[in-house]
């Protein structure tokens, strides 16, 4: 699949009248090995919209990556990439899309390249988990960013000097941070707002059947209480400081006394809408942050153990493998 586009085709009933500008807007999307497809399709649609809505090329783009022949998504898929790394034109804006194991996608090659198209001023955007390729370049250091939340964990203790949020996507200055997903889309209906207007991007939006744009305020995960299944503010009140206290854990007791409960009734409150106890819930909330550690961290066990609030590897050893049915050393190993 070549990423040149094509001439734009005017929507029937859905046009707005813009004013081309005298040069398109040309997007170069990087794509590193084994990239989010749903990312690359997220953005490349809206603009493509963009242009049909209009009857103008208001947006161009291309497919580069290491190499200039071909890379594969994380779905299996082979696309045929325009271009190696290029030296980018003025104004032209980078769009790096990462996927799994970004750690080694991101080649010595890519980071020089990112380096320097950042020392020449352009505007480069990181979807899903390219946030951590320019993190490791120092492109991140004292701005705000964001990553897909799965990666979250990982990469505050990876990069202490770059201001994680968890919202859909972030801009700070020339550097872009989306989550990943749709929320690919969220970020580029914003900038077909800015650079068109909101009329633009609503009809976008309407053509992608996308109901409810997302801003950069909109957090990436769903409420507590969706999550959980259940809308009860006391439960969700409990649970929201269980997820803020994860290194140093808080007593059942400390937990009822905030949210004006017993001991007792916290714990039937738990049993009753999540079938375990405090104790237990929050045992598992701090072994999935452990997993999350070991899986995309170099932290050893030993600070893993640390950071998730046990006292000693050993304790950490044993209700891991009670929970998972394997010990952190042999999960670190399966998944090296």
């Amino acid at each position: 699949m070549s990423g040149q586009n094509t001439t734009p085709d005017r929507a029937s009933g859905t046009s707005v009248t813009i004013s081309p500008p005298a040069r398109p807007h040309h997007y170069v999307f990087a794509l590193l090995d084994r990239f989010t497809l749903i990312c690359l399709a997220s953005a490349l649609d809206a603009l493509r919209l963009a242009n049909r809505t209009s009857g103008a090329t208001l947006y161009t783009w291309s497919m580069v990556g290491e190499g200039g022949q071909t890379v594969t998504c994380s779905a299996g898929s082979t696309f045929v990439l325009d271009d190696d790394l290029p030296v980018l034109a003025r104004d032209d804006t980078l769009v790096l899309v990462g996927g799994i194991d970004v750690g080694r996608a991101t080649t010595p090659k890519i980071k020089s390249w990112l380096k320097r198209e950042a020392r020449r001023g352009n505007t480069i955007a990181a979807l899903d988990t390219a946030a951590w390729a320019l993190a490791t370049c120092g492109l991140l250091d004292g701005k705000r960013a964001t990553i897909h939340w799965e990666n979250h964990d990982g990469f505050i203790e990876d990069f202490p000097d770059v201001e994680l949020t968890k919202s859909i996507f972030t801009i700070d200055g020339k550097i872009i941070t989306a989550a990943g997903g749709t929320g690919a889309i969220d970020l580029t209906l914003h900038l077909i707002a800015r650079d068109f207007g909101e009329d633009l991007a609503m009809q976008v939006a309407d053509l992608m059947v996308y109901s409810s744009i997302r801003t950069g305020q909109d957090a990436q995960r769903l409420s507590i209480p969706t999550r959980i299944g259940v809308r009860h503010p006391r439960l969700s009140q409990v649970i929201r400081m269980m997820e803020a206290s994860i290194e140093e854990p808080v007593g059942p007791a400390t937990l009822a006394a905030d949210v004006g409960m017993s001991t007792r009734q916290l714990e039937r409150l738990f049993r009753r809408y999540l079938d375990r106890s405090p104790k237990r819930y929050y045992m598992e909330l701090r072994l999935a942050r452990a997993r999350n550690l070991l899986m995309q961290t170099d932290m050893s066990i030993i600070n893993v153990a640390l950071a998730c609030g046990f006292a000693s590897p050993s304790h950490f050893s044993k209700c891991y493998r009670a929970h998972y049915n394997k010990t952190p050393y042999r999960e670190r190993g399966t998944n090296a």
